[in-house]
Parts: structure tokens; C-alpha cells; sequence
């Protein structure tokens, strides 16, 4: 049987380095994933005075989550936080308060950044938030990728062995801990 995962990349830019991690990932998956790549660059900005009718976008990837089992965020690290698209999908999914569709799935995070801290300092306010969503996240391993040209192309082929066996070593973990919640 299928196990949807909800792949939520925190980039929007159309050449993002982690939307190409995000298809590494996908196709280093087990073969019973079904990976469904939620789409948050059309959302508006999250006002509390939508929340009994939200806008299509909105409604379109609170239903993404909802029939996820499970959640898998690839994000980049902006000023040393999340990125705001990341946070708007995770304010409109969580709303109205008492309707998180987050809550009780399990996640993993991965990021890549041309920086030589990757992505750590977003993924731990990432963390933060997701704790309080009620999200449970796997711990080990961390992905933090130092992201260089050539490493991953737009097809999500990676070229370093090394990187590509640790990429599989999570995706082996995240699967098998996922598994637990379903």
C-alpha cells in the first residue's frame, strides 16, 4: 500500500538548490512512497479574516496535507531563519485555531545551502515550530548539504557518491521511522 508524503520545499525560486534536493530525496525514496509536492509559491499571506474561506490555494494544499501520512520539508536558510513561504503554508495548514492538519504526522527535514552551515540554524527554528504544531521530526541523521554546482541537477541525479549514499542512509531512516505512526 501507498504511503503519501507531503514534500514541502521552502524555496520558490524556480532554480532552487533545494527543490533540487527535494527530487534527490523523491528519488531515493522506497518504491511505496507516493510523493506529492505541495505547492505554496501561489498562497497569499496568511490573514486570520480568510480563515472560514480560505482562497483555492489554500484549500488546494491544506487537502495536500491532509492526506499525507507523512511530511517531508527541504528548506533553505533565509537571514538565518525559515523562509517566509515556509512559515505562511505552515500558519494557513495550522489554521483556524483547532483545525491544524499538521498535527500527529511525522516529519523529516533536509536542506542545502551554498553556505558552510547549510541550512542548521533554519531547521532548528523549524524544529521549534513544528513542535508546537504537534509535528514529531525525526532526529538522526541531519541533512545539512553544502551545496556546490554540479552537486544535484534538475532531475535530482546527484554526482558525489558520498553525498548520494548519505542522502540514502536518511531516506532509508526516515522511512523506517515513519512507518511506526503508520
Amino acid at each position: 500500500m501507498a504511503r503519501t508524503v507531503a514534500i514541502i520545499v521552502g524555496s520558490i525560486r524556480k532554480d532552487s538548490i533545494n527543490l533540487k534536493l527535494a527530487k534527490a530525496l523523491v528519488k531515493l525514496a522506497p518504491s511505496d512512497f507516493d510523493c506529492d509536492f505541495v505547492r505554496i509559491d501561489d498562497l497569499p499571506v496568511y490573514n486570520q479574516d480568510l480563515d472560514q474561506s480560505p482562497p483555492e490555494s489554500v484549500s488546494r494544499a491544506k487537502s495536500q496535507i491532509s492526506a499525507a501520512k507523512a511530511l517531508l520539508f527541504v528548506t533553505p536558510e533565509h537571514n538565518r531563519s525559515l523562509p517566509t513561504a515556509l512559515k505562511n503554508v505552515l500558519d494557513w495548514v495550522s489554521r483556524p485555531y483547532g483545525k491544524n492538519l499538521w498535527a500527529g504526522k511525522p516529519a523529516g527535514i533536509a536542506g542545502a545551502s551554498i553556505g558552510a552551515i547549510g541550512t542548521a540554524v533554519a531547521q532548528a527554528h523549524l524544529r521549534s515550530v513544528l513542535g508546537y504544531l504537534d509535528v514529531p521530526t525525526l532526529g538522526q541523521p541531519e541533512v545539512y548539504i553544502h551545496f556546490s554546482q554540479g552537486l544535484i541537477d534538475e532531475h535530482g541525479n546527484i554526482s558525489n557518491e558520498t553525498t548520494k549514499n548519505f542522502l540514502q542512509t536518511f531516506m532509508n531512516r526516515y522511512a523506517a521511522w515513519i512507518s511506526e505512526y503508520n
